[in-house]
């Protein structure tokens, strides 16, 4: 995506999501120019090249890896299936990759380190989202990925999955009373997502999934009264409010007191 687009995509979710905050707010009196937005701003701009830049490493190693582990074959097969069933395919693929890998982020101490950044959060919106260290995200994304790409699924579909991934994790984000209905139990929703970001670290420690809320539902680490959403959201340790000094936050000995 060239300078342009990203502009125009980031336009685009302004104007979406920012009225939305205002007629359907979980917490109607959070401001739109809430705490931190600057700095997730930051995030925004300067966060896309290094993640594309490990993404795209991790892609070509497993594309390379794959050739003499994979069948040409069976990717063949795989990629020669109706867009429809690799697309349901992938979700849950992908989603079992992110689900182990955040789960993990949150079990080891030193992958929290990292991870913890994206949790100090304290007022969830549109923007909240794109808090994320590099380093969490290239990992949780990249798991999310080889096994899509290594099964050989089609260019096509995995451009359609990561358009729904990035609107989806923007929504479930957003300061939205949006409700999913029955789907909600398939599908990851604010509601879901909301509660992760709880200041509770019991109720944190749930709904691991990105997309499909089901995987929790199967595993046990399913949160989600309905109807209800946290009164606070972040973490109870300390963490820099700047970009630079987030960055570096996880590399102190004591970035995961």
């Amino acid at each position: 995506m060239d300078l342009i687009s990203f502009f125009k995509v980031i336009l685009i979710t302004c104007f979406v999501f920012v009225p939305l905050e205002r007629l359907l707010a979980v917490h109607p009196e959070q401001k739109i120019l809430r705490r931190g937005w600057q700095n997730d701003l930051v995030y925004l701009f300067l966060n896309s090249a290094l993640i594309k830049l490990g993404l795209t490493a991790i892609v070509v190693a497993t594309f390379l890896g794959t050739r003499w582990l994979v069948p040409s074959s069976f990717q063949d097969a795989v990629a020669h299936q109706p867009y429809w069933l690799q697309l349901v395919e992938v979700l849950i693929l992908s989603d079992l990759g992110f689900y182990g890998t955040h789960r993990m982020f949150h079990a080891i101490p030193g992958l929290w380190k990292f991870h913890a950044i994206h949790h100090s959060i304290e007022e969830l919106d549109w923007l909240a989202g794109f808090r994320v260290h590099p380093v969490d995200q290239i990992l949780t994304k990249g798991a999310s990925l080889l096994p899509v790409v290594a099964l050989g699924f089609s260019e096509v579909v995995i451009g359609i999955y990561a358009v729904l991934y990035q609107w989806q994790s923007v929504l479930i984000h957003a300061n939205v009373r949006i409700g999913f209905g029955p789907l909600r139990w398939l599908f990851a929703s604010p509601e879901f997502h909301h509660w992760h970001h709880s200041k509770d670290r019991e109720v944190r420690d749930k709904n691991f999934a990105g997309q499909l809320s089901f995987l929790d539902a199967l595993f046990g680490t399913l949160h989600m009264p309905q109807n209800k959403f946290p009164t606070q959201y972040g973490i109870d340790q300390p963490m820099p409010e700047r970009y630079i000094p987030q960055l570096l936050h996880p590399f102190r000995h004591d970035g995961g007191a």
